[in-house]
């Protein structure tokens, strides 16, 4: 039977390095492990050059060569005899696989020195399956399209979703029922600076609500900064970055930092960029513990669900604008009975801190003192987004900048924190402060 290279997608996931044999005019071999191999289509192959001298040598020299692939499901083995066309060093085949060599080298500190030089394409001439002595496991598959029935359920959740923290949710947990993906975030750009922001996860011990990476940082900064979906089927050929270790509320206290979320046993990963209106709007991202746990099929799909989720967010928050501006004074009479409370405001970045547990800080962290003074001086305990954005006292950064998402990470830290204080949307363009007790609140300088 025929084996064409559509039928070797596996082995083109890079889990287990591949192998290019040449050799020498004067018939010398030479053997090199290859770093990627890429299917380009259903004649060639694409390998990424970085360090083979001798290996680009020979080829120059005599064309012909062989390369060796392996399937990771079950051992399989497959030789492809090659003959060298030319060398890429731009274009969009060039750009896909520097983008993700540069995600994952960029994780261990090596971006530069793993920097892909070219990309050598091969037109493939024959493929051989090579004999095993020992039998071959069957490999079960996804049945074709339940992709895209999964990728429409969550799409159904999300339009019935109306606001930023019901859209995250059905997101997440559409991944999770639909995909059966258990480990996944959320994290929205931040549309004064270049950092994403965590704003909902799911299977992780700590929801790592607030937590930040930098733009071209690792994988999800990559896919934000590039704007292209990123997936590694093998994490144990790359180190996590250290920013993904799980900290304690000590840490917290100390550096004023949330750790993103992680699973120390991640083996797949995938980060989908999420834009709408041509704007990026956020990253959308998932891992899990077993290999090649994302397919080609499943990165297509999720990369719909990641569109489908910008376009609702913007329209979510472009709504937001056109909510009430004002609402009744209510008095509240826990601003003077209860058990009272320290929240503590470092003006220099902003962070909070309520009875010396780290909340939150920047934006978020204005919000809250701004609310609480509010509700001390006048008693009030309901707000309306429109007059939070028009308040002076806040410098808000833009008009345009992310009021909603911020609101939902002060909400969501302060749950997650069992705080004496709590924010609640009540309707569209309208929260709710709860107090339990006197807040006792302080300016600090350093």
């Amino acid at each position: 039977m025929t084996i064409r290279l559509r039928d070797l997608a596996a082995c083109f996931e890079g889990v287990i390095p591949s192998i290019i044999a040449t050799a020498a005019p004067d018939g010398m071999p030479n053997i090199s492990y290859l770093s990627h191999v890429v299917l380009v289509d259903d004649e060639r192959v694409a390998l990424s050059n970085q360090f083979f001298s001798k290996t680009a040598t020979n080829v120059r020299a005599n064309p012909a060569a062989a390369v060796l692939l392996v399937d990771p499901r079950d051992g399989g083995q497959y030789r492809l005899d090659v003959i060298f066309e030319q060398t890429l060093d731009s274009g969009g085949l060039f750009e896909e696989m520097a983008i993700q060599l540069r995600a994952t080298s960029t994780q261990v500190g090596i971006g530069e020195v793993m920097r892909l030089r070219g990309v050598d394409i091969y037109r493939v001439r024959g493929v051989q399956a090579v004999p095993s002595p020992t039998p071959r496991q069957e490999v079960s598959s996804r049945e074709a399209g339940l992709q895209l029935m999964a990728a429409a359920a969550v799409a159904r959740r999300v339009s019935e979703a109306s606001d930023v923290g019901t859209i995250v949710d059905a997101v997440l947990d559409g991944l999770r029922e639909a995909f059966s993906f258990k480990h996944a975030m959320l994290l929205l750009k931040e549309s004064a600076g270049e950092r994403l922001v965590t704003v909902g996860s799911r299977g992780y011990e700590r929801s790592g609500i607030g937590s930040e990476v930098l733009v071209g940082e690792g994988i999800i900064g990559t896919a934000a900064s590039e704007r292209r979906p990123v997936r590694v089927s093998d994490m144990s050929r790359i180190r996590r970055f250290s920013s993904a270790v799980h900290a304690s509320s000590d840490e917290e206290n100390r550096t004023r930092t949330i750790a993103l979320p992680g699973m120390p046993d991640a083996m797949s990963q995938v980060a989908l960029p999420m834009i709408a209106h041509g704007v990026l709007r956020g990253v959308l991202f998932l891992e899990s513990s077993q290999r090649l746990a994302f397919t080609r099929e499943d990165e297509a799909a999720l990369a719909v669900v990641a569109l489908q989720a910008a376009a609702a967010l913007a329209l979510a928050e472009a709504e937001i604008l056109e909510g009430p501006s004002s609402v009744p004074v209510v008095a509240d009479q826990s601003v003077l009975t209860g058990r009272g409370f320290r929240v503590v405001h470092y003006a220099y970045d902003d962070s909070i801190f309520i009875d010396n547990e780290y909340l939150i800080k920047g934006v978020p962290g204005r919000l809250l003192m701004y609310l609480l003074r509010i509700h001390q001086r006048e008693g009030r305990t309901e707000f309306t987004n429109r007059e939070i954005r028009l308040s002076e006292d806040l410098r808000l950064p833009d008009i345009k900048d992310n009021l909603e998402t911020r609101l939902l990470l002060l909400r969501r830290r302060l749950e997650e924190k069992a705080a004496p204080v709590q924010l609640l949307r009540t309707s569209r363009g309208r929260i709710r402060l709860e107090v339990a007790g006197r807040a006792v609140l302080e300016e600090a300088t350093s």
